[in-house]
């Protein structure tokens, strides 16, 4: 039995560990990407994994990321390069979630300005219909849905608004924090009988 050989960064004593056991370091990268390997995505099983994992623990103590290998490393350098390949990789997707919360923002907004100005002129024809509703009980029903569709014209901004954007801005902090972690490769050292 070979002492085990640690690459990357020294993890803290409060940290919560997500831990992983693969065979090869290369399987912690999508194989399909070809960026280098500092920009390479993480395999989206990895990826799922160590998000999850994450997210069961408390966000007031920091996160760390210790990869178990079965196989000793190709290079030592590959070794030490892998932690800061996965921070980029967590700092990206923390950009992505900020563009879509971003994106989803602006629509917000355009729906609000649309849904608001829909309500006023509902409102106003109600209002406009109101004389004739005493002697036709149509128009009552008519001025009725009127008013209905037009609160039903708010139903997106406010969803936006009320319950679709923090839900991204969790996804931001959890990146964020996936991307600050340190990361240490746990990797098998030689073995003795080749050398």
């Amino acid at each position: 039995m070979t002492a085990p050989i640690f690459y990357g960064d020294e993890i803290p004593l409060e940290s919560h560990l997500i831990e992983i056991r693969i065979r090869k370091l290369d399987q912690m990268f999508d194989s399909r990407d070809p960026s280098p390997f500092l920009a390479q995505d993480l395999d989206d099983d990895a990826q799922q994994y160590v998000v999850a994992s994450a997210g069961e623990f408390s966000a007031r103590l920091p996160l760390a990321l210790v990869i178990h290998l079965r196989e000793p490393v190709d290079s030592p350098e590959h070794a030490r390069d892998a932690g800061e390949a996965i921070r980029e990789h967590f700092k990206r997707q923390s950009g992505f979630v900020s563009l879509r919360l971003n994106d989803l923002l602006h629509d917000g907004w355009i729906s609000l300005a649309i849904g608001l100005g829909f309500l006023a002129a509902a409102l106003t024809a109600s209002a406009a219909l109101a004389k004739g509703a005493d002697t036709r009980p149509w128009i009552g029903i008519f001025r009725e849905g009127l008013v209905i569709c037009g609160w039903v014209a708010m139903w997106r901004p406010i969803q936006t608004f009320l319950y679709d954007w923090w839900p991204l801005l969790g996804d931001r902090r959890l990146f964020d924090r996936l991307a600050r972690m340190p990361v240490r490769i746990v990797s098998p050292g030689p073995d003795p009988a080749n050398s």
